[in-house]
């Protein structure tokens, strides 16, 4: 029997031409400590005086900080489309009044891990949101940290205090202001909360509030947020006339929020990840459900197309990275649990992840490179039909925007 792909036989070795498995040394890594998304709040509320925070990421201090962040605006898809985001635009470094530069979202490039990175400033490692699905040690399942499914105590789960939270003890008038849904969701609670929250539907009914509670106190901290271009993106691509209608009416609301800044504000517009297309074809998309060697040993299949987490059958987590390793070949980056670890993917360099976190993550971690997914069809067909994808170490996922109007 061949596997699909290689036309390696079952008991005989790789041919010598087969390509060598990407070196994971050579991975890009998040800058967690002077440049993530982790690192954006602390700066800030620093600056507005919260005790206890620092970051080596430099933020000018303002007495009241919006951030306005944009599910799924890549830095890469931002600067590939001027003329559909000319005010954002304006804010890149290549304008001349432009300071903005790119930031990296942190390992898994998804929107649990994200949100929690901002909301905690804290990396993965220590929050524990490592990413889309990942396996819950007390039940051995897998736990979806977006839908909170099947449900575990928030408390337990992050136990973190957000910035929100510790600005707000001191004084700072802090606001989450989105989609009135998310007011009750374990992930706002364990990411976001702390403070007033404010739901609206519109869009940009949420940019004048966002605006408007920024001059309700002498020190100020805002969230708001914009979903539609993450959810256009995945379900008809980057290229199609949908997203890039989504990416004007992005800049349009941007726009609406900055000229409206009170006085003494800082604005500062990032996004949780970035995306790439993925074919439809047999070459890019492997597909875990229909591939026996893909499937050899892995008990769960955790994490999303982009970055997986394999949990192996017991005593089978070496097996497994070494076949994923060859199957994958130059497609993926793959690792082991402690080389995440080491090479500074949920964390630092180095630093361990914290106690309740160690086995959520995968025995084997995957990310993808190029345009290629490891999809699964017939356990997840809605994850699988997607057209746009995120999670792993590429620029096009880890590069996010952090653009800044000041008054």
């Amino acid at each position: 029997m061949t596997h699909p792909r290689s036309g390696r036989w079952e008991t005989e070795p790789s041919p010598a031409g087969d390509p060598a498995p990407l070196d994971p040394r050579l991975a890009p890594a998040p800058e967690y400590g002077t440049g993530s998304l982790a690192d954006v709040l602390p700066a800030a509320a620093a600056g507005l005086g919260v005790p206890g925070l620092s970051s080596r990421l430099q933020l000018p201090p303002a007495d009241r900080v919006c951030v306005f962040l944009v599910d799924g605006l890549g830095w890469e898809a931002l600067r590939a489309h001027p003329d559909r985001a000319p005010f954002l635009t304006s804010l890149l470094p290549s304008s001349r009044a432009g300071t903005g530069r790119p930031i990296t979202a942190g390992f898994p490039a998804t929107t649990a891990t994200s949100l929690a990175s901002v909301g905690t400033g804290l990396a993965p490692a220590a929050h524990g949101l490592a990413g889309y699905k990942v396996r819950d040690p007390a039940t051995g399942e897998l736990m979806n940290q977006l839908r909170w499914d099947p449900w575990t105590d928030p408390a337990l789960w992050q136990p973190h205090p957000t910035i929100f939270q510790r600005a707000q003890a001191v004084g700072v008038a802090a606001a989450q202001v989105t989609a009135p849904h998310f007011e009750h969701t374990p992930l706002t609670r364990v990411a976001l909360s702390g403070g007033t929250f404010l739901g609206r539907r519109d869009a940009g009914e949420r940019m004048d509030l966002a605006a408007g509670r920024l001059a309700v106190a002498d020190r100020a901290l805002v969230y708001t947020y914009y979903a539609e271009l993450d959810g256009v993106g995945h379900r008809l691509g980057m290229a199609s006339a949908a997203w890039l209608a989504e990416l004007a009416y992005v800049d349009g609301l941007a726009q609406r929020l900055a000229e409206q800044l009170p006085p003494r504000s800082a604005l500062y517009i990032t996004a949780d990840h970035g995306m790439v297309d993925v074919p439809d074809t047999a070459e890019a998309r492997f597909d875990f459900d229909e591939d026996w060697e893909l499937r050899a040993g892995v008990a769960r299949l955790g994490g999303e197309g982009r970055a997986r987490h394999l949990y192996a059958v017991p005593g089978a987590a070496a097996d497994v990275h070494a076949v994923w390793r060859e199957v994958l070949a130059e497609h993926a980056w793959v690792v082991t649990r402690d080389e995440a670890v080491e090479l500074g993917w949920f964390g630092p360099p180095g630093v361990d992840l914290e106690p309740r976190v160690r086995e959520r993550v995968g025995d084997v971690v995957v990310a993808m490179t190029g345009n290629a997914a490891v999809v699964a069809g017939e356990s997840e067909p809605r994850e699988s039909a997607l057209v746009g994808m995120h999670g792993s170490v590429t620029p096009a996922e880890q590069l996010v925007p952090l653009l800044e109007v000041r008054t």
